[in-house]
């Protein structure tokens, strides 16, 4: 089986003449750019590895040198390259809390077991996520991760279950 690589930032721009790049994170542990040494770029269909030199944070960007970056004119060609590290290198996360890229897709199901649609995106409101579930017919639904709200997830089955509020629909 093929590895599976996760994107934890998209390079926007260079930054500067030395051929640093401007990273905007994907990820909740933008720690790990400073704690890795390699990763992978993904650009144009094609996947390689990358050794990170140096890397910093600037405003809400990590800026980061890789080895095989010599200028500004090689840094300008990986721009909207991916970050991506392998499934393995992720960080654990506590018991009961997801990757986004784990919800996505899952099936939803309210209590009485009536299928609702499936997770098209997770909104990141600040105060509590949003799962917006794409419906066949009618508008989305925009369910809030609460624990109130979301009973189980099982993502080994492709699956949630939710208790709807009053109105909600």
């Amino acid at each position: 089986m093929a590895e599976e690589f996760i994107t934890v930032g998209e390079i926007v721009n260079t930054q500067g003449i030395r051929g640093e790049v401007r990273v905007l994170p994907t990820t909740d542990f933008p720690e790990r750019f400073k704690q890795t040494k390699k990763i992978f770029l993904l650009l144009q269909g094609q996947r390689r590895q990358l050794t990170i030199n140096r890397a910093w944070e600037h405003k809400q960007f990590i800026i980061l040198k890789f080895d095989e970056v010599a200028d500004m004119s090689e840094a300008e060609k990986l721009k909207g390259g991916l970050l991506q590290v392998p499934r393995t290198e992720l960080t654990d996360l506590p018991k009961d809390c997801y990757y986004i890229f784990e919800i996505v897709g899952l099936k939803v199901i309210d209590e009485r077991g009536q299928e609702l649609g499936k997770v098209a995106d997770v909104l990141r409101t600040g105060a509590n996520d949003v799962y917006v579930v794409k419906r066949d017919q009618g508008k989305d639904i925009l369910i809030p991760a609460l624990k109130s709200v979301v009973k189980k997830i099982d993502v080994p089955a492709g699956l949630m279950q939710v208790e709807l509020p009053e109105g909600l629909i």
